[in-house]
């Protein structure tokens, strides 16, 4: 027992002791935090207007706050001021990125209305937060005054100009009617040309200055503060400037693509049904395989058809047709992968309809295209409207075959999917969800048009002949044919007959073809015959 006691008791003792080790580490932190000097100025606030900040400690603030990325050397109404910046209006305030030094000036006026001494290190510090806090917002991703700090020295004057190396930098000139803040050659003689004594001197003046910053230094009391905004002003704010040119284009490709789309679907579904099984078996998987490939392939495919790699492509481009990356590429991507949708739910339809029925409307004289219109349509729409449906809801929904074959161009072929995917890989994670958000209330409202059509148009059916007649077959006896009329048959007779016997109401059959009540004899026997034989019997 002696033998583990002592390890265990050593442990015990490391354990305390570096509790005991962390615990003064944690309480000499603190008290370096606490008597750590503080900086003189507070956090800046952005204020209400673009472009303004204020410090409520120091009391200053900065308003009409512009960033100039680049400037130009070019002479200004004939008057050559060297490589200049533009300045915003009323500008007392200007900061230069230059290679060693990050310079701020102050107009004299300002800092004496102010009461600001620029000698403090702890005002001139609270000028430069406020400008490296706007800096940074006008960066767009740029170079960022903030970052610069740690490597260069600051320095805050009031001087007109300031030379530093081979150049000098003169924080407030006119020309042309504006105030600009320009970079010369140092040593300049009086009345020479900046740009041409620095070419003589082989002197690249951009090189001088990154960029320039220009605003007005105002008291904080002059500066509205910013009102924090809740989350759905964020939002709106984020998409007051979205451009809503992928929604136009998104509906109009798809209600285009969904024209084409239910033709093509109905006709090679009819065309398909009447076919013999071989070939209709090659038709439907030649008609379905765009919806079993990936999106990708389908617009890979397509590109190479219609580009110049094929022989098709390069016939149309020698005729003046183009379809690589136009509008017209987005409608054929967008009929392409929705095409298999509404086909596959039609020829679902049609097969599910009552053969003998079509039977006894060609015995009646009805041709296959009156058959289909007056028949197959009206009692396989609400299957074909589900089919439209999801042709639609694919057809807004496409992506891949549309970026492959159709491009991303703004107004022309960047549908909604591509705005998003293209927004969210830019962090604009807001529009993105601005832009989910009209797809799903888009896609919910169109949905909820077709389902209550449909409900519609089934209700008006289900009120017409064929509910009489289907009440009639459910019926406990039905007159089976024009023989039966003395008898009727019952469940018990139908049982010990296969229980599958067909019966048809040929008052109800004549309501719906549209005949006359009499009906011509042809049509009499031919129905009479049709509801004495069992399925499959014909």
């Amino acid at each position: 027992m002696m033998i583990n006691a002592v390890p265990t008791a050593m442990y015990r003792w490391a354990r305390g002791l570096a509790c005991v080790l962390l615990a003064l580490a944690l309480v000499c932190a603190g008290a370096a935090a606490c008597l750590a000097p503080m900086p003189a100025w507070a956090e800046v606030e952005s204020g209400a207007e673009e472009g303004s900040a204020l410090d409520a400690d120091s009391g200053l603030g900065v308003i009409g706050f512009t960033r100039y990325q680049r400037g130009a050397a070019r002479p200004v109404a004939g008057e050559d001021v060297g490589y200049r910046f533009p300045l915003p209006a009323g500008a007392n305030l200007v900061a230069l990125n230059t290679p060693e030094h990050l310079l701020v000036y102050v107009a004299p006026e300002a800092a004496e209305s102010l009461e600001l001494d620029l000698a403090d290190p702890a005002s001139a510090q609270a000028v430069f937060e406020l400008v490296a806090t706007l800096d940074d917002e006008a960066s767009h991703g740029g170079g960022r005054m903030s970052d610069e700090a740690g490597s260069k020295s600051l320095v805050v004057t009031s001087d007109p100009s300031v030379s530093v190396g081979a150049y000098t930098y003169i924080f407030f000139i006119e020309a042309g009617g504006r105030a600009y803040c320009a970079v010369q050659p140092a040593g300049l003689a009086a009345g020479a040309a900046p740009t041409e004594a620095a070419e003589a001197m082989g002197l690249d003046l951009g090189e001088g200055a990154g960029w320039c910053d220009g605003g007005t230094l105002v008291s904080a009391e002059d500066v509205a503060p910013a009102v924090e905004p809740g989350p759905f002003d964020r939002f709106l704010s984020s998409i007051s400037h979205v451009d809503l040119s992928p929604l136009w284009v998104s509906l109009k490709t798809s209600f285009t693509a969904l024209a084409i789309t239910f033709v093509l679907g109905l006709l090679a579904a009819w065309r398909t049904m009447g076919t013999s099984s071989r070939l209709k078996g090659l038709l439907d998987s030649v008609f379905t395989i765009p919806m079993v490939l990936p999106p990708t392939v389908c617009g890979f495919l397509l590109l190479l058809l219609f580009g110049r790699a094929t022989p098709v492509g390069r016939w149309l481009i020698e005729h003046g047709v183009s379809l690589v990356f136009t509008w017209e590429a987005a409608v054929i991507s967008a009929v392409v992968v929705s095409f298999p949708l509404m086909y596959r739910t039609a020829l679902g339809a049609f097969e599910s309809l009552d053969a003998a029925m079509l039977d006894a409307a060609r015995t009646l004289g009805w041709s296959e295209g009156r058959i289909f219109r007056r028949l197959m349509m009206p009692l396989a729409w609400p299957s074909i409207a589900a089919g439209t449906v999801l042709a639609f809801a694919r057809a807004m929904g496409e992506f891949g075959c549309t970026l492959f074959f159709a491009g991303n161009y703004a107004g022309v072929t960047q549908t909604i999917p591509i705005a998003i995917y293209f927004e969210w890989m830019s962090g604009n994670t807001d529009v993105a969800i601005f832009w989910v958000v009209v797809v799903i209330a888009l896609s919910f409202a169109v949905v909820l048009l077709i389902n209550l059509y449909a409900a519609r148009s089934q209700r008006y059916r289900m009120r017409g002949g064929i509910a009489r007649g289907r009440a009639r077959r459910r019926a406990p006896g039905v007159v089976a044919s024009e023989g039966d009329r003395g008898g009727v048959v019952g469940a018990d007779e139908d049982a010990e007959a296969g229980g599958d016997v067909l019966r048809i109401d040929r008052e109800a059959l004549r309501e719906l073809l549209g005949e006359p009540a009499g009906g011509s004899g042809a049509g009499r026997h031919a129905a009479d015959d049709a509801s004495a034989h069992p399925k499959g019997g014909r």
